[in-house]
């Protein structure tokens, strides 16, 4: 069974941490050492882990990636979100991570990130799966 959460995004860009949404799933579904899959089935959009203390390290992150595909570049593409396409392949639209003794297998600096690269939106969504 898959769970699906949504939400609206606020910024163009951002990343919202879904950790602590993604661990009551895993404690509510009951599986007590597996596996547990968050995806989302958004083009523009990116699911990872990344580094949960300093706010800082996640601008950086949005800043280099958009150093590396610039909203105002010239594309061959003529749809307006090219940027946002190339940033969600970069970065991936799932994160797979075990399940122990019921709780999700996290580092301790590790958090699960929903990242928006075209927004704002009324509607976004990620998936849950736990095996």
């Amino acid at each position: 069974m898959v769970s699906t959460k949504e939400f609206r995004t606020k910024y163009r860009t951002e990343m919202i941490d879904i950790t602590e949404e993604v661990r009551d799933e895993v404690i509510k579904k009951g599986v007590k050492n597996g596996l547990c899959t968050v995806f989302t089935t958004h083009t523009t959009a990116s699911v990872v882990f990344f580094e949960n203390k300093d706010p800082k390290l996640r601008r950086d992150f949005l800043a280099s990636l958009s150093r590396v595909a610039p909203v105002d570049a010239e594309y061959e593409s003529s749809d307006e979100n090219v940027a946002a396409h190339i940033k969600s392949a970069l970065c991936g639209q799932r994160v797979v991570l075990p399940v122990v003794n019921g709780q999700l297998f996290l580092g301790e600096w590790q958090a699960i990130f929903f990242c928006e690269f075209d927004g704002p939106r009324e509607k976004r969504s990620y998936h849950i799966q736990v095996i």
